[in-house]
């Protein structure tokens, strides 16, 4: 019979245990910082009703579902989290109390082209906070405050949180008489960083947008405003006065800067940057953009921002949201590309592995419940190998702590308890063992950084 050749699609990715181990508790800290907050957890079906999914959809959005049909169903695996988050509370407004605020950490599909550092399927962890009718600007601070937490609970130092409005671009858009394009001027200065002043000068003089060179001009001098965030508040209140929109988006984002502070964010970790847009037509206010200091040729590792109507394909009722995504599965790959995710911590599945050197394997069972009552994680080996061999695949799996009992230790009712790092072996009694154990691994895989930088 013919072998079929195992292979892993383009755009997917599969991990090796230890680094799943890695992403396993990146993804653990990350629910344990959203939860700090009170951000209640929700899990979306991955799969939705295409009508459902694609009511707030087309252009390339469209391209890039994983559609099929099943018999007479038209369906669709989820794009993103916000999409399916709509659907959730207008389906279940009525049961949900508001403030609505939910974290979700799953699998997102994307039939775009698969590129280093771009996947096909990818996790995202969002965060969103829902009004009903009515949300207050503090809760567009209380985000990027999390996001900041986050990233530092992970163990990441040199990152920067940039913080716009869109309202002041719309509102500066309309005093040069360009609102026709305002969305499409946005679209061209949010890639900036990627092409270069030139470039997108070029785009905004072009047929498409049309401006001419003074037009050009004024707008790269804006959004070129640049300094401490009380700086940039104090030149854009030069402007104030001549578009009530510009004037409601200065004064959100000066709260949100006022916020950020109050929150404890530093100054070194946050900044007001006209130059940040974000490429969707539904973000309304505040926009957000993470980058690594280190790293600014990666682009944004997390991004969000104000939208007015979150379900308005789905309700009449006005849900105004603020809400955050981190691109998981990317940041991950970012991290390791780098070199900074933490070689050092232990990785193995186990904290012990007990290796029976007798055929009754009773006592050995017996030692490992005791164990993993006290909040160990233990694997007993029951294969018959020889003992060279068991050794080896203790080494492989990076197991801390091997537990060697056989005949003696039986009789005496201890075990011999071997430090795979030291190669010191101590005869111990099970109390003793948990001990040393808990005393010097950890426990959980759970308190060594999982970086290093």
């Amino acid at each position: 019979m013919a072998k079929v050749q195992p292979r892993t699609l383009s755009g997917f990715m599969e991990l090796l245990p230890a680094r799943q181990i890695h992403f396993d508790r990146m993804a653990a800290i990350i629910r344990e910082s959203f939860s700090r907050y009170a951000f209640t957890p929700l899990d979306t079906p991955l799969i939705e009703a295409s009508e459902v999914l694609l009511a707030k959809g087309g252009g390339e959005t469209e391209k890039q579902i994983y559609r099929f049909t099943k018999g007479d169903s038209d369906l669709s695996l989820r794009f993103d989290l916000t999409v399916p988050l709509a659907k959730y509370v207008a389906l279940n407004y009525a049961k949900l109390a508001f403030p609505f605020r939910r974290f979700q950490i799953g699998k997102v599909y994307r039939g775009e082209r698969a590129q280093r550092g771009r996947f096909r399927e990818f996790y995202q962890a969002d965060i969103d906070i829902i009004g009903d009718g009515k949300l207050d600007i503090f809760n567009d601070a209380e985000i990027p405050a999390v996001i900041y937490q986050t990233f530092t609970s992970l163990g990441l130092k040199r990152f920067q949180i940039r913080v716009n409005n869109r309202k002041i671009l719309n509102g500066f858009y309309a005093m040069l008489g360009l609102t026709p394009q305002a969305g499409s001027i946005m679209r061209t200065v949010d890639k900036l960083e990627k092409i270069g002043e030139k470039s997108v000068r070029e785009l905004l003089t072009a047929p498409d947008i049309g401006l001419n060179d003074e037009q050009a001009a004024k707008i790269l001098k804006f959004i070129a405003i640049k300094g401490s965030n009380e700086e940039v508040i104090n030149a854009l209140e030069e402007y104030r006065g001549q578009e009530p929109k510009f004037d409601e988006g200065l004064d959100e984002l000066a709260a949100v800067a006022k916020n950020l502070a109050a929150f404890g964010v530093p100054e070194t970790h946050f900044v007001l940057d006209l130059t940040i847009a974000r490429g969707l037509d539904y973000y309304t206010g505040t926009v957000y953009e993470t980058t690594m200091l280190d790293h600014p040729e990666i682009g944004s590792i997390c991004s969000g921002g104000r939208y007015d109507n979150l379900a308005e394909y789905y309700t009449d009722k006005q849900l105004p949201g603020v809400g955050i995504s981190i691109g998981l599965t990317r940041l991950f790959f970012v991290l390791e590309d780098q070199g900074y995710l933490n070689d050092n911590m232990n990785t193995s599945p186990a904290d012990a592995l007990i290796l029976p050197m007798t055929e009754d394997m009773g006592p050995a069972i017996q030692l490992a419940t005791y164990l993993r009552d006290r909040g160990l994680q233990v694997q007993i080996h029951g294969e018959q190998k020889k003992f060279k061999q068991k050794m080896s695949y203790a080494d492989k799996l990076g197991v801390p702590y091997v537990i060697l009992l056989g005949e003696d230790e039986i009789k005496q009712g201890k075990y011999t308890l071997k430090d795979m790092r030291t190669g010191e072996q101590k005869l111990l009694t099970a109390n003793e063992v948990g001990g040393e154990i808990f005393c010097h691994t950890d426990v959980g895989n759970g308190t060594k950084p999982i970086l290093d930088k």
